[in-house]
Order: C-alpha cells, then structure tokens, then sequence
C-alpha cells in the first residue's frame, strides 16, 4: 500500500512538473518584444547646383578714333561745328554697326592720324576737317564735312570723300524756339553730315550691317 501511495505521488509530482514547465514556456513566448521597425533611410545630402557664370559681354572687335585738324584750314570754325560733326558721325557708326566709336579732344592732324593708325590694331583713325570752298561758298552753310579713314597697323587710306550741309534731305530739323537760324541750326546739319560720313564709312567697309541690342 505504501509503495502505490509513492508512486502515485511520484507519477502527481511528475505531471505538475511538467504543467508548471508549459506555463514557463508561454509565459515567455507571451513576453517577446515586437521587432521594431526599419530605420528611415538617411536622406542623401543633394549639391547645390553651381551657379553658371556669367557670360561676359564681348569688347567690339573694330573701333574707329575720330579726330578733327582743327588748325588745318585757312578758315577758323567754332569749336562746337566740329563737336557736332564728329559726334554725329561716331554716334551712327555706334548705332549702324557693332563697332565701337571715340571722339579725341585733341586736335589730330594727317600726319598724327597716320601715326595713331599705324599703332592700332583694330581701330580705324578717321581724321576730319571742316572746309568752305572759297569758290562757291556764300555763306557758312556751304560748309563740307571732309573725312579720311586709315586702316589699322598699315595706315592705309581705306575711303575717304565729303559730305554737305544739305538742308532739303531728310526731313526738317526739329530746333527750339528762337533756334532755327544761326550757329545752332547750322550745328544740326553738321551733325547730319557727320552722319551721313559714317554711312559711307561703313558702306565702304562693309560695315553697315544694323545691329539689334
């Protein structure tokens, strides 16, 4: 009788041991941590983009140097005669052209002109000078406008002529009030025949291409 009681007592301690060892086992199962999620990818940095640089604007390829022999003639013309002449003529070799166009304030004769040619690379010396035909001439508004133009390095004569102070061509000039006779007026149609040299000019070199900014 003892012996059955321990061995029905061995065989109860048997079953609860292994009831309690099931407990264990999903008591752990039931204590896993969730996996946790992906790491969020590091963005990569992007480069900023390089600023392109900016297009440098080119210098005129050919220039011309305008320069009047003020002592030149036998006649003496105000100075401001001459200052509309030749502006008018660079200001239209700007706006006709691509090329680039100076006025020296100092007086330029032949000789200089050839000289400054010669030294130049690209730019065309343009020595000017105002004349009045002693001849035909009765007033000063019979005054010529008369041009050269020297070639760079070689100092060659590229075109050269005169131009009138014609007041039937183009239209009337537009002058202010009390303006429209004397030196002012006469102004005006030296700066059109300034013009009308640089047409010529660039005529003669090609040149008269108009260029759009």
């Amino acid at each position: 009788m003892n012996l059955k009681l321990r061995n029905f007592r061995l065989l109860a301690f048997g079953f609860a041991l292994l009831a309690v060892c099931e407990i264990a086992v999903h008591a752990q199962s039931g204590r896993r941590q969730p996996k946790a999620p992906p790491a969020a990818p590091v963005p990569t940095p992007t480069p900023e983009p390089t600023p392109e640089p900016k297009s440098q604007q080119k210098e005129p390829e050919i220039g011309f140097l305008l320069g009047a022999d003020v002592f030149g003639s036998y006649e003496s013309f105000p100075l401001s005669y001459y200052d509309a002449a030749m502006h008018g003529c660079a200001d239209r070799l700007r706006s006709a052209s691509s090329a680039r166009a100076d006025v020296s304030q100092d007086n330029m004769t032949r000789g200089e002109a050839i000289k400054k040619a010669k030294a130049e690379s690209k730019t065309y010396v343009v020595n000017v000078k105002l004349v009045l035909d002693q001849m035909t001439a009765r007033s000063l508004d019979d005054l010529e406008f008369e041009y050269v133009v020297f070639a760079p390095e070689t100092a060659k004569v590229v075109t050269s002529g005169r131009t009138y102070l014609n007041t039937n061509r183009r239209g009337p000039i537009v002058m202010a009030p009390g303006g429209s006779s004397g030196a002012l007026y006469r102004e005006q149609l030296l700066k059109r025949a300034g013009e009308d040299a640089a047409d010529r000019i660039l005529k003669a070199l090609h040149l008269n291409v108009p260029i759009t900014n």
